[in-house]
């Protein structure tokens, strides 16, 4: 509705600046009904017929977000272009006016072309795309949108844990991509590390409670740990990669106070705070078991004994 009621005013400027050149000649109402006739030409390609009517015939959701977006930029980059040819007579002329004109757009918005630059840069080399999940600028979120001069992201983390969203929507310059680190998690690998930690007391049975964890571990990440690996395969045709095995690992290490034990473990990127929350509850319920072999240490002070404690009574004069 917004698109049609546009280009009716559009077809109506068109009108009214032809009628005024027409009794009142003028080079700039000329370049006026120009300017409004190439934009409702660039209009209908681009909006009706390219965006709105090709793109029903995508099916696929992302694949039709990146063809509006391509659309997008080409609706822009041509209304400039045509804007540029019609305000200024011949190629000599034109060529200057576009110089001065970016010369002076690149000193007083610098930070606005850097954030294009990095949009262009983005969509060309991928270092992301939509659906990603990543982590820029101390920041980390699903992207769900990559615009001309911002990535929108659904943010996770902060206060919450697990990386869950936090509801959230961050905002980062495209033009951080240029001088920041970028973490990735899902593009050509959706698969991370992830680690549960606890302390053991000197107590319990370390043989058994090995056998146990690693049972658990195993079960629930049987096969995350298939599809790791088939994509550690994969991801090593493209990069150089060693063979790393992606089976559930167990460390115990001695402390002065306990024996302190690290489970990692594959699993998706996505499915972290699941996998985490079924190999905890196991662990608890085999901590729980009657028999005593696994005993988890905690900060008690044991008391073994007390001084004598003489008491004397004052006798009141």
């Amino acid at each position: 509705m917004k698109q049609r009621n546009g280009l009716i005013i559009w077809i109506i400027l068109v009108g009214v600046f032809w009628t005024a050149n027409y009794y009142y000649p003028h080079q700039y109402l000329e370049s006026g009904f120009y300017t409004f006739v190439a934009l409702t030409i660039i209009h209908i390609i681009f909006k009706i017929i390219l965006e709105r009517q090709l793109s029903k015939k995508i099916k696929e959701k992302k694949m039709k977000y990146n063809f509006k977006k391509i659309i997008s930029i080409g609706y822009i980059a041509t209304f400039i272009v045509a804007l540029a040819a019609i305000w200024s007579e011949g190629t000599q002329e034109l060529t200057v006016v576009l110089g001065l004109a970016s010369a002076g757009v690149a000193f007083a918005l610098q930070d606005l072309l850097k954030n294009l630059a990095g949009g262009i840069l983005i969509y060309i080399t991928r270092v992301y795309s939509v659906g990603d999940r990543i982590e820029i600028n101390s920041k980390t979120g699903d992207v769900i949108d990559i615009g001309i001069l911002y990535t929108t992201l659904l943010e996770t983390r902060e206060w919450i844990t697990a990386d869950l969203p936090t509801g959230r929507l961050t905002t980062i310059p495209n033009g951080s991509m240029l001088s920041s680190t970028i973490n990735n998690y899902t593009k050509d690998h959706g698969f991370i590390w992830d680690e549960i930690s606890f302390p053991l007391d000197y107590k319990s049975d370390t043989d058994y409670a090995y056998k146990k964890f690693m049972e658990i571990a195993s079960y629930e990440t049987k096969e995350t740990s298939i599809q790791a690996s088939q994509s550690i395969k994969d991801l090593g045709e493209k990069y150089y990669l060693d063979n790393n095995s992606t089976e559930p690992i167990i460390n115990f290490a001695l402390t002065s106070n306990d024996v302190s034990v690290k489970i990692r473990y594959p699993v998706a990127v996505r499915q972290r705070g699941i996998i985490k929350h079924n190999i905890s509850n196991k662990i608890l319920q085999e901590i729980k078991n009657p028999d005593g072999k696994i005993q988890v240490a905690t900060s008690l002070l044991d008391i073994v004994g007390f001084p004598d404690v003489n008491l004397k009574k004052e006798s009141k004069l």
